[in-house]
């Protein structure tokens, strides 16, 4: 195992990343098809074709997941995906034609890097280009790559955000693998000790400054609706389209451990599940595989941010001496 979401049989990775333009995209891929949810929390998500991944819906399955910078703009990037699965024909039989199913979220990173740099659907398509079902590349790369997070006093303040992925085997055959780009408002803390590992820097030096206690004192600044953290949860077991959700939500569990505040107004966190139905699942699984589920986003995040690097002149969590107190 790859201890990354590609341990999951049926899901590749790939990516796009600008460094000079301080933005990218990345595609989760499941070309033969996964029966997908989703669940979004916050203000202030951006996405396109979500409605499949809803209740009633009459498409089943799915056949990409993209995750891109650029805000709304760089929702144009999911075309490039549907041109490359239409190539390989893989999509949603029609009389006429396969149509490729590709569920999209987006971040805000125009405040980082050149405001003129967003995905488009040349940058989608080479992100499948590039797609392997083997290790998948962590901290400022795709979709992380303009990422940031602790934004309560502003981008001058922020820390860099980025790109985690992990995987774990559950019961008899279940594989449960996560990726995240974590672009979140408030900071990122150690879920197991509620140590602050980027966030909001301290203007005065010497780490970073409690985004609640900031809060309390009224000390913030009114926030941009400019952060989301988009995850996405993959399982080989064989889930129903409600029961994808059902992991979907309890997988938001993990944001909420790793990320204070979440789920702010400010925030648009999405939570995917893709389901490759290779194994046969137990009325249990939806319980179980969210429960595993918010676990590894929680660590996800927190190896998000420690594989970052700094780029357009916001400082990365490993660059930032904090011998603060654990909250």
């Amino acid at each position: 195992m790859h201890n990354s979401i590609t341990d999951v049989k049926g899901i590749k990775v790939g990516h796009y990343t600008d460094r000079e333009g301080v933005t990218g995209c990345t595609v989760i891929l499941c070309e033969e098809g996964a029966v997908g949810g989703v669940d979004i929390r916050g203000g202030s998500a951006g996405t396109r074709e979500i409605d499949p991944l809803r209740p009633g819906h009459v498409v089943e399955k799915v056949n990409a997941i993209l995750l891109t910078g650029g805000s709304a703009f760089g929702l144009d990037a999911a075309a490039g995906v549907a041109r490359y699965l239409e190539e390989t024909g893989k999509g949603h039989r029609t009389r006429a034609m396969r149509v490729p199913i590709v569920p999209t979220a987006v971040i805000y990173d125009l405040a980082i890097g050149s405001k003129k740099a967003r995905p488009g659907p040349d940058e989608g398509y080479k992100a499948c280009l590039s797609a392997t079902d083997g290790l998948v590349e962590e901290g400022s790369v795709g979709a992380g790559t303009g990422a940031t997070v602790g934004k309560l006093l502003g981008m001058e303040h922020a820390t860099k955000g980025g790109l985690g992925t992990l995987s774990t085997a559950v019961g008899d055959g279940i594989i449960v693998g996560v990726l995240v780009v974590v672009n979140a408002l408030g900071n990122v803390v150690d879920p197991s000790s509620g140590r602050t590992i980027a966030g909001v820097r301290d203007p005065k030096g010497g780490g970073f400054l409690d985004p609640v206690d900031l809060i309390r004192q009224g000390a913030l600044l009114l926030p941009a609706r400019s952060n989301s953290t988009l995850a996405v949860v993959a399982t080989n077991a064989r889930l129903s389209r409600e029961e994808a959700i059902v992991v979907a939500r309890m997988a938001q569990a993990g944001l909420a451990r790793a990320i204070r505040p979440a789920h702010t107004i400010f925030d648009g966190d999405v939570v995917f599940t893709l389901a490759t139905g290779e194994r046969e699942s137990h009325p249990l699984s939806p319980f179980v595989i969210g429960t595993i589920a918010a676990e590894l986003l929680a660590q996800a995040i927190v190896r998000a941010v420690i594989k970052a690097e700094g780029l357009g002149g916001i400082p990365s969590a490993k660059e930032i001496k904090h011998e603060g107190p654990e909250r």
